[in-house]
């Protein structure tokens, strides 16, 4: 399950170390609800789409309330969760239970769309078409369909790229309809976002104040992570209204969870606030 949270959206190279050092930290979902938030959101440090933390806490938080600390194995019991959509509740009950569950992520639905229809890319939306012809695929043994998801989603990654794809090397190439028409088709490209001076990364300064502090700091401190005060106002709303961020009386701010200081404790550190 936690696996299934970091590797929405991030690539498996960055998840590794902060999967390890997670589970080292809270190995159970009981250990995870003893925390509070804001320590989920330290923990969870640069990973990205720090939402993702805020969920799998409160995910953690319900497991131990209303299910014994155990990950429920059902897909509908887990779609139940914060957080856990149709994908990631499939997968979850797919690949820790052995769940016969159609788990259809990116690559899964470009494999098949080339392999089945002849279509390089699949369809921007899912559609009800794709899930019964990824269902009908499916082996009936719920461990061997664990297995076949695994081999297509690789096959997606390592082979049948969206760009190009080693057709070359796919076992697949002799069934393949998309390669007998000839690789119809140009590849779609997503616009590129630029990083730089973007919300994004203006919420990124402002989450890692907080992260570096030990409490709650004045708005001073999330001043000097941003020139741009109304755009760092945006974000700061965004965030608060995302839940990653709690707002005090006296302009203070601080992670779910966290307190403000004392006043010894202040004066201690106030050099870092300046």
């Amino acid at each position: 399950m936690v696996s299934e949270f970091m590797l929405q959206q991030t690539p498996v190279s960055r998840v590794l170390p902060a999967h390890a050092a997670w589970l080292a930290r809270w190995p159970t979902p009981a250990a995870l609800a003893t925390a509070s938030p804001a320590a989920a959101l330290r923990q969870w440090d640069r990973l990205g789409y720090p939402r993702r933390a805020v969920r799998l806490h409160a995910s953690a938080e319900l497991i131990t309330a209303e299910f014994g600390g155990a990950v429920p194995q059902s897909a509908e019991v887990l779609k139940r969760l914060p957080g856990v959509g149709t994908y990631t509740a499939a997968a979850i009950a797919s690949f820790a239970f052995g769940k016969r569950e159609v788990v259809l992520d990116t690559n899964v639905r470009r494999v098949l769309a080339r392999l089945v229809t002849g279509n390089e890319l699949p369809p921007t939306t899912q559609s009800a078409a794709e899930r019964q012809l990824a269902e009908d695929l499916l082996p009936r043994d719920g461990k061997r369909a664990a297995q076949w998801s695994v081999g297509v989603m690789e096959l997606g990654a390592l082979v049948c790229t969206t760009t190009s794809p080693r057709c070359e090397d796919c076992p697949l190439s002799a069934r393949c309809a998309w390669l007998r028409l000839g690789r119809p088709g140009v590849s779609r490209r997503r616009a590129t976002i630029a990083y730089h001076g973007s919300d994004r990364q203006c919420r990124g300064r402002l989450l890692a104040v907080l992260r570096n502090a030990p409490g709650a700091v004045p708005v001073a401190a999330l001043e000097q992570a941003w020139d741009d005060a109304r755009q760092r106002e945006r974000a700061l709303a965004a965030l608060i209204s995302d839940g990653l961020v709690t707002a005090e009386s006296g302009g203070w701010f601080g992670l779910p969870g966290d307190e403000r200081p004392s006043a010894g404790t202040l004066m201690a550190g106030s050099d870092r606030l300046e």
